[in-house]
């Protein structure tokens, strides 16, 4: 469904667009949801897990930074994966006011158990898609993620 708003036609476009983003991440995040590949685990749980497997031990704030989540949100998913036993958090001995989270064994089994499930299951939302359609809205997506913010909105 278009956007009813009557503005000029920059600003309709852009809200037309926006709106069939929007509808096409949440289509793409309930299929994937769908397919349970991730267990009990919240989007950001597993965003966590899947962070710690490829990349290592992280301090909070590179975790809030790759996921695009606040810090506070962050302490949150971090503290209820902490309870389950999935993660550890641990002052470095360099500088204590630095806290670095990794996988404990319970949760790397975890990961790496549901990680090929749920890479099928995305897989096979984007199947709509030939191999070129998939690259080009890749760049698309980076184009937006890159822009910064313009301060002065068009006249």
């Amino acid at each position: 469904m278009p956007t009813h708003y009557s503005g000029t036609t920059e600003e309709t476009l852009a809200l037309n667009t926006y709106i069939k983003l929007t509808r096409a991440v949440n289509t793409i995040e309930a299929r994937v949801a769908h397919q349970g590949a991730a267990g009990n685990l919240t989007p950001s749980q597993f965003g966590v897990l899947e962070a710690l497997m490829h990349l290592g031990p992280l301090c909070p704030g590179e975790l809030s930074a790759k996921l695009l989540k606040s810090t506070g949100n962050i302490t949150l998913v971090l503290d209820n994966l902490e309870k389950r036993g999935l993660i550890q958090r641990e002052r470095t001995v360099e500088d204590r006011r630095m806290i670095r989270v990794s996988l404990t064994e319970a949760g790397k089994a975890l990961i790496e158990r549901i990680f090929p499930d749920q890479v099928k299951a995305i897989t096979a939302a984007f199947c709509s898609l030939s191999a070129e359609e998939q690259s080009l809205l890749g760049e698309l997506c980076r184009k937006l993620g890159k822009t910064e913010s313009v301060n002065t909105l068009p006249e």
